[in-house]
């Protein structure tokens, strides 16, 4: 069944799934981002500002979840995204996603969408408003 024929409160067939997280996916990101902040890569000093190891740069799972969203109605629907950080991840963790239509109104779909690591805790939520042409 296609996203677009989905119905307000109506899940998302295919779940997001991210992991598990290494860190070179982290510098790899850091990379490509050109956000070099050692805190997501250097271990003494994430330590030394209180962490266990170094954290995973926030927009490298948001961006994940919001390409895996847009592809799921198409890259050129995309019209809006929201985002919501709140938890941290970690080197190792696994991300999965569980999305469903928020609102279906005409040519217009809004997804919500609840990322959670391997421990069940929502570490982001995703909120995207797609538009597609309406066929004639």
């Amino acid at each position: 069944m296609s996203v677009w024929a989905l119905k307000p409160d109506e899940i998302v067939e295919e779940r997001f799934t991210l992991g598990p997280i290494s860190r070179t996916d982290i510098v790899r990101y850091q990379g490509a981002s050109g956000d070099f902040q050692p805190i997501h890569h250097d271990e003494p000093f994430a330590k030394e500002s209180g962490y266990d190891a170094p954290l995973v740069i926030g927009m490298y799972p948001a961006g994940a979840a919001s390409l895996w969203a847009a592809q799921q109605f198409g890259i050129s629907t995309v019209r809006e995204t929201r985002i919501r950080w709140s938890g941290r991840v970690w080197p190792g963790d696994v991300l999965t996603g569980v999305a469903k239509i928020e609102d279906a109104r005409g040519s217009s779909r809004w997804l919500s969408m609840a990322v959670s690591n391997q421990r069940d805790e929502t570490v982001l939520t995703l909120r995207m408003r797609f538009v597609r042409d309406d066929p004639k």
